[in-house]
C-alpha cells in the first residue's frame, strides 16, 4: 500500500485510503459466505488501483502494463484463530515492544500483542501479531515464508495491515481474526524501493512455503 503523503497530494492518499477501505469492507461481507468470491473482487480491483491510481505504488511508467500475480486460491489456507495474549507486558500495556527494520533503512516500533497457532496443513506454526505504536495505529501481521527471494518479495508478504485498512475481520467474543492467506500481499517496497516498508521479523519467519496470496514471479 502506498505509506504517505507528499505536499499536494494530501488528496489523493486520502482517496488511496478510502477506497481500500471500502474494498475491504466488502471483502469481509461477501467472503462470509463466498470466500472465492470475494477473493476474486479483491484482486481485480486491486490490480485497478495498482494501474491507474496516482497513490500505486508501482511506478508511473510500469502501470499501464501491470499485471498482478497470484497463487492459485487454496481454501484450505483460510482460518478463524483465537489469539493468544502476550503475557510479557509493558507499561503502556502493549506487549513486548519491538523496533522492526524498515526497507529504506531506520525503524519503526511496535508492541507484540499476542500469538497466532495456525493449522496449515502442514502442521500448526505460530506467527506474532502486533500493535503499531506510532503513525494511525492498528494491527499489523507480516510472515515470511519459504517461496520469499523465488516467488515472493524477498523481505516478506502483508496479511493484515489495520493501518491501512487491511483487515479480514474477526470475533471480538471469541478474541480471534480471520485469516486467509490468499489475500496476503506484497508490501509497496516490492514495486519500488521509495516506499518505506516495516519488514517480519525473524519470529514470523515461517519453515513451510505459503502458496497462496500474489506472486511476483
Amino acid at each position: 500500500m502506498a505509506e504517505t503523503a507528499t505536499k499536494g497530494d494530501e488528496l489523493e492518499l486520502a482517496d488511496w485510503r478510502r477506497t481500500v477501505a471500502e474494498l475491504y469492507a466488502d471483502v469481509r461481507r461477501l467472503a462470509a459466505e463466498d470466500p472465492a468470491a470475494a477473493l476474486a473482487m479483491w484482486r481485480e480491483v486491486r490490480e485497478r488501483l495498482y494501474q491507474r491510481h496516482p497513490q500505486s505504488p508501482v511506478p508511473a511508467d510500469d502501470r499501464p502494463s501491470f499485471r498482478a500475480g497470484h497463487f492459485e486460491h487454496d481454501p484450505t489456507l483460510r482460518f478463524e484463530v483465537a489469539l493468544e495474549p502476550d503475557h510479557t507486558i509493558d507499561a503502556k500495556g502493549l506487549g513486548l515492544a519491538l523496533e522492526l527494520p524498515v526497507s529504506a533503512g531506520g525503524l519503526m516500533r511496535f508492541g507484540r500483542i499476542g500469538w497466532l497457532a495456525i493449522p496449515f496443513p502442514a502442521g500448526e506454526r505460530r506467527l506474532a501479531l502486533y500493535w503499531m505504536e506510532g503513525y494511525a495505529g492498528g494491527l499489523f501481521l507480516p510472515f515470511r515464508d519459504a517461496t520469499n527471494g523465488r516467488e515472493t518479495y524477498p523481505a516478506g508478504r502483508y496479511l493484515l495491515d489495520a493501518a491501512k485498512s487491511a483487515d479480514l475481520g474477526g470475533d471480538l467474543e471469541r478474541q480471534s481474526l480471520i485469516l486467509d492467506f490468499n489475500f496476503a500481499y506484497q508490501p509497496s517496497c516490492a514495486f519500488d524501493p521509495k516506499w518505506a516498508c516495516p519488514l517480519a521479523p525473524p519470529e514470523n519467519r515461517l519453515d513451510i512455503e505459503v502458496r497462496a496470496g500474489e506472486r511476483i514471479a
